[in-house]
């Protein structure tokens, strides 16, 4: 019996064992990233990518003389953001390259990550931003994205870079447009790059550059690319089509490229340059027409002499506005949805307007009733689903006729950058951000020397509803204030106006305050450091936004009591 009873101890032990060996494999799984230096996973093919959308303007075009660029990180991307310190490494240390974080629930969340590759760690590294693709560092470098596409063909997924980790590396190593773009083109040379086609619009003080780059092929890893400056006094924009047209690159002063950049287009037969025809980098490495309604709105409204029309073949690259761009007008496009215009998708949704009196009381007798008035219904909104389009134009085909409009629901979050060469980068830098729905949520200030943001901001909001994530605080409100937007509506721009104003209104006393305590004589009697002052202000600012949405939540609950 004994020995029965120790056999089956034994059995029992091994099993457990076994099992708790499995549970650690699994628990160390869970923790550790994948490492996967030769290739990436095959990535899903977009052939026309409908997912960002990045404005840039010159210094001369702009109000007050900044440069600027912006970005909508449209689409599931990760929405945890934070600020990665200034540092130094010691000789030898590598830099890890990974593909997979766009997805990650938190900073520490590595799920899904693949290590692509190392390369040498630069001995000092900047402070940046790091949102989902990571865009300011301390020194006033911004970066704006958006997903381009381009030939398939071209795809290669043995490069060991993705553009978000190109956009990290160039931001911890470089302080101006020029850098940036030179850094870039040398990893994706050295290194390859493994992404689709990608365009970053990279800023400072001075000027800001319109990059585009796709893979190479797949008989060489490194890439394709063309990068052109904005003009000082004009305005440019990427919204998922390659743009950048001819390139002069005996004028380095605005162009720029990689070394094989007509080599391949001719050795894949894209471009003859005996056919006498100029090379246009979007004609060779896409194809698609080189804009569609985001590029006609953004440079017809801010360009309206020019008389741009849709039947155009080609739109200019920039256009000089009619008037400068102040950010308020950033801001404004930024939410822009094509309402009163004739690309307004609510335009057909009208209903009768509601007649006040007794229920069931009829017009006298012998009278005709008037023709009811009609108004739009209070469920019309810009962001409707497919599935209510479906329904409304099944009910009355061509009611709705949707764009592709440049605030969207889907949007994971939005960037507007200021770099202002009057000012120290650590304030004269800075970061408009908005999370989810850039029609619809608060802007807050992150300036560039800020090194620290609210905790809630390091939880994403794109795995589950959590309340600990702060773009579940604006999206609670963002989508219950589209329930009802009739009654909604008025609230949502009164609160985005409310934000805008004070910040802005408050922003020449930071500036000043900031200078101050840069200049004292007796900084251990200030109640703060500069950066910390900065750090304070915008966390302060933050908190105040994220309580006034969790305020409207609250609010358009109680609208919707007795349901819709």
């Amino acid at each position: 019996m004994a020995s029965l009873t120790n056999k089956r101890f034994s059995r029992v032990f091994v099993l457990f064992s076994t099992l708790i060996l499995v549970f650690g494999f699994f628990l160390a799984s869970a923790q550790k990233p994948q490492t996967q230096p030769q290739s990436q996973p095959v990535k899903q093919w977009t052939e026309e990518p409908d997912g960002c959308t990045s404005i840039e303007v010159g210094r001369l075009a702009s109000e007050d003389g900044s440069v600027m660029t912006a970005h909508t990180c449209d689409g599931p991307y990760r929405t945890w953001l934070n600020i990665v310190p200034h540092a130094k490494a010691p000789e030898g240390t590598k830099n890890k390259i990974y593909s997979g974080k766009m997805h990650t629930e938190t900073s520490t969340d590595l799920r899904g990550m693949i290590q692509t590759g190392e390369i040498p760690q630069a001995a000092e590294t900047a402070q940046f931003m790091n949102t989902a693709y990571p865009c300011m560092n301390e020194y006033g470098l911004a970066i704006g994205e958006t997903t381009i596409g381009g030939r398939r063909e071209l795809y290669n997924q043995e490069g060991m870079f993705m553009i978000e980790e190109i956009e990290r590396i160039v931001l911890e190593r470089c302080k101006t447009a020029r850098e940036a773009i030179k850094l870039a083109g040398e990893l994706i040379k050295q290194y390859g790059y493994g992404d689709g086609g990608e365009c970053i619009t990279i800023a400072d003080a001075k000027e800001v550059w319109h990059f585009e780059v796709m893979g190479a092929g797949p008989l060489e890893k490194g890439g394709v690319w063309a990068a052109v400056r904005i003009p000082d006094d004009h305005v440019g924009l990427s919204a998922n089509i390659p743009r950048i047209s001819e390139i002069n690159l005996k004028d380095p002063d605005h162009y720029m490229a990689s070394d094989n950049v007509f080599k391949v287009a001719q050795d894949m037969g894209w471009w003859k340059p005996d056919s006498g025809e100029p090379f246009k980098f979007w004609k060779a490495y896409s194809g698609r027409r080189p804009y569609a309604i985001r590029e006609f709105y953004v440079l017809s409204t801010l360009a309206p002499s020019l008389k741009l029309n849709m039947d155009m073949p080609e739109l200019p690259f920039s256009v000089k506005p009619d008037k400068k761009v102040s950010i308020r007008d950033m801001f404004k496009m930024y939410r822009e949805t094509y309402a009163g215009t004739d690309y307004d998708a609510t335009k057909n949704i009208l209903v009768p307007k509601r007649q006040m009196g007794r229920p069931g009381q009829q017009p006298a007798a012998g009278t005709t009733p008037a023709a009811p008035e009609m108004i739009k219904s209070p469920l019309a909104q810009p962001w409707m689903s497919g599935d209510f389009m479906q329904l409304v134009n099944t009910l009355k085909p061509g009611t709705i006729q949707g764009q592709r409009a440049i605030a969207i629901s889907g949007c994971s979050y939005a960037t507007v950058i200021q770099c202002r060469s009057w000012l120290p980068p650590a304030v004269g830098t800075v970061c408009w951000f908005a999370f989810d729905n850039a029609g619809l949520s608060a802007r807050i200030p992150i300036f560039a020397g800020v090194t620290e943001l609210p905790t809630s901001f390091e939880v994403c909001g794109q795995h589950r509803y959590r309340t600990d994530s702060a773009c579940w605080a604006f999206r609670s409100a963002n989508r219950l204030a589209t329930v009802k937007w009739g009654a909604a509506q008025k609230i949502m721009e009164d609160t985005v106006r409310e934000f805008e104003e004070k910040a802005l209104a408050e922003l020449p006393q930071v500036e000043k305050k900031y200078m101050e305590l840069l200049a004292s004589k007796t900084p251990d009697k200030e109640p703060f450091k500069p950066n910390e002052y900065l750090t304070k202000y915008t966390n302060d600012f933050a908190r105040a936004a994220m309580n006034k949405y969790e305020d409207l939540t609250n609010k358009f609950w109680f609208l919707l009591r007795g349901g819709l």
